[in-house]
């Protein structure tokens, strides 16, 4: 896929400490990433649960696992965007691939791939992709799952495109106002959820609530 560059993406500096992952933006504190705050304002009670349910050690297992098949996912990805070769698992390499013929095949224009971004002294964070979807400028993001998901379980998803986006618009005077989420499964099966119009726009007030929240509970020093 050929990449149009419409706007100059400049890297972030990004580091893991105890409070989560932060961003550098110049001269400033270091900013949460958009993960960060919503896993801070998450309720885990669902969590512990399944922690409980299969075992702490099992449950940490399975996390680690998925974030290495995700990892590598996205990695593939990035490469076919890129035009270089994929590489890593089967497993990862097929679930890049169910996205690549299912997703990116309504991919007008490629903006930026892996793409930093931030708004001003709140959050930062990075997005899988930015560009043009079936006609329409978007913040576009991957994900995998072990079976498929129901919309109102991943609300948190459209809250991050709705993060991106606004800190896009910010940055660069844009108006993107749609999310598309793209979901492979284990068994190689798609997903697609789009947010736009008066919806993304909730999610968006959803997100900035958020952010609210979390600078009322931790302050600005974690």
């Amino acid at each position: 896929m050929l990449i149009t560059k419409k706007f100059e993406y400049k890297p972030l500096e990004r580091c893991e400490g105890p409070h989560g992952r932060r961003y550098i933006v110049g001269e400033g504190r270091p900013l949460p990433s958009v993960t960060t705050i919503l896993g801070k304002m998450k309720d885990l009670t669902h969590i512990k649960a399944w922690q409980e349910r299969v075992g702490v050690q099992e449950a940490e297992r399975i996390k680690v696992e998925a974030g290495n098949i995700g990892h590598s996912m996205h990695t593939n990805l990035e490469n076919h965007i890129l035009g270089l070769p994929m590489k890593g698992t089967l497993l990862s390499q097929t679930l890049a691939k169910v996205i690549i013929k299912h997703g990116l095949g309504k991919v007008d224009e490629v903006w930026g791939s892996e793409v930093m971004l931030y708004s001003t002294g709140l959050y930062a964070g990075t997005t899988d992709l930015v560009g043009v979807h079936d006609g329409t400028p978007a913040i576009m993001d991957y994900k995998n799952s072990i079976k498929e998901k129901k919309k109102e379980w991943i609300e948190d998803y459209f809250m991050q495109l709705g993060a991106y986006a606004l800190a896009h618009n910010e940055m660069f005077g844009t108006d993107i106002q749609k999310g598309v989420v793209m979901i492979a499964t284990r068994d190689a099966h798609y997903q697609e959820f789009i947010v736009e119009g008066d919806e993304f726009i909730h999610y968006q007030k959803m997100w900035a609530d958020k952010v609210c929240a979390y600078y009322e509970k931790y302050g600005f020093d974690k």
